[in-house]
């Protein structure tokens, strides 16, 4: 527990001081191209550990608290460029008194640069690992499930999702999350086992998992991706799993009278009978086992769901598939810009149109993550390798350059629109109404922190 706590700490302060520095060096690394004087360069807040001054007269310093930073400038303060704090021998470098085009330029350097760590770690990725995964041809479809109903079948293979050709399985769920919360109809393209061209399946959907806190779209159509042998790898002390005799190595073969061929199926089984006597047989070395376990209750949106405290045992799914079923693509140093851009335009998009949906309730605000989510998920993805991290990490790099584009008073992008309305009426937005922004900005960044740190807790309760 101390170990993993650990670890999630430090990937926690790893991830946000790299995404923390190459935002905040775009915006000094422009200031200096402008000839702006710039004060300080400070990552992290709170009482600095560590500071230093450099030859060209700016102090640095390194603060404990990792959840963000700044670039202090001469000027940066003063409202009104005509203010009368700034020696005229030093006016040249004062960023108030710089061109608008130049203060535009340097407040957005910031998200620009998150951007540009995106597409450098795309590049990284598709040139040291290429595209690996798993074809995607569906293990199994749940009956009377949407997709069922739809006609798809077990065996099928996905080759587009509205229209938008998917190769592998990433594919076909970045699509689909692309459809949370809508209503219409997803048109999936499917070759049917039993057929050689492709097909399209419709789908209605009606606010499509718009009050999922985890939204699992695949599962929520029942499409089976691939199915995860029901071996349990350990128990939680004190569990419902522990309690009934499970242990590490139990492979389940039935629950309730009925065969388990998965995980997947496992898992469902288990939160269909919250505190209700589940008869399970599980092999054992090579004796089968008869045990009753009796899932825990719990309330998740308003469901009752039952866990028992188990996880399943590590599986080498890619390894174990025969060579059709895996799709790889090897990349260059020049062949790797493309497929970099695009991937750091479409995740873009993504985030962007998730705000949207957020704000309008097409999505649930529990999708919200804070500091503690961030902090699991980086450690987790640590533990899983460089690949995985590398891609969450650019994830959040752009996460944090859409959002500080936003036209929200205190983020970068409350100033560029300051800036836009500027170049338009040919003078600085008044003070007044900056000041009133301030207030109603630094309230709404509050109120999205609060609801963050709310969902973090909650998900550990």
């Amino acid at each position: 527990m101390f170990e993993t706590l650990f670890t999630n700490i430090l990937a926690l302060i790893v991830t946000l001081g790299i995404l923390v520095t190459i935002h905040e060096f775009g915006h000094f690394w422009v200031a200096r191209r402008c000839g702006v004087k710039v004060l300080r360069f400070s990552i992290g807040f709170g009482r600095a550990v560590k500071t230093w001054h450099g030859k060209d007269g700016t102090e640095y310093v390194i603060a404990p608290i990792p959840l963000g930073g700044y670039v202090k400038m001469l000027g940066q303060d003063d409202t009104q460029a005509g203010g009368g704090t700034i020696p005229e021998s030093e006016r040249h470098m004062a960023f108030n008194y710089k061109p608008l085009w130049q203060r535009f330029a340097i407040v957005a350097a910031g998200p620009i640069a998150n951007f540009l760590l995106a597409i450098v770690v795309f590049w990284l990725i598709n040139v040291a690992y290429g595209l690996k995964g798993v074809a995607p041809v569906m293990s199994n479809v749940v009956a009377d499930s949407p997709a069922y109903t739809a006609g798809l079948r077990a065996g099928d293979e996905i080759v587009a999702v509205d229209g938008v050709d998917t190769n592998i399985w990433q594919q076909v769920t970045m699509q689909l999350l692309n459809r949370l919360g809508e209503t219409g109809e997803l048109v999936i393209s499917a070759i049917p086992a039993t057929a050689a061209d492709a097909r399209d399946y419709v789908i209605p959907v009606q606010d499509w998992e718009s009050r999922t806190a985890e939204p699992n779209p695949l599962a929520s159509l029942g499409i089976v991706q691939y199915e995860i042998p029901p071996v349990i790898d350990g128990v939680v002390a004190g569990g419902r799993a522990e309690q009934a005799g499970l242990q590490s190595g139990d492979r389940v073969l039935s629950a309730g009278g009925e065969p388990v061929r998965s995980w997947t199926q496992w898992v469902e089984m288990v939160r269909a009978h919250p505190e209700l006597p589940l008869d399970v047989v599980v092999q054992r070395g090579a004796v089968e086992q008869a045990l009753t376990v009796t899932p825990q209750g719990s309330d998740v949106d308003g469901v009752a769901i039952g866990t028992i405290g188990a996880y399943v045992e590590p599986y080498d799914l890619y390894g174990s598939l025969p060579p059709e079923m895996r799709r790889e693509i090897s990349y260059n140093p020049l062949t790797a810009i493309g497929p970099a851009l695009q991937e750091t335009w479409d995740k873009s998009v993504f985030v962007l149109d998730s705000i949207k949906k957020m704000v309008i309730g097409l999505i649930s605000v529990k999708n919200i993550n804070g500091p503690i989510t961030i902090a699991q998920v980086a450690g987790e993805t640590a533990s899983y390798g460089l690949e995985v991290y590398l891609g969450f990490l650019a994830i959040l790099s752009i996460s944090l350059g859409v959002l500080n584009l936003l036209p929200i008073p205190v983020l970068d992008g409350g100033h560029l629109l300051y800036y836009t309305i500027e170049a338009i009426i040919r003078r600085p937005v008044p003070e007044r109404i900056q000041a009133m922004g301030l207030q109603m900005g630094l309230l709404m960044i509050g109120g999205i922190m609060m609801l963050a740190i709310y969902n973090d807790v909650a998900r550990l309760l």
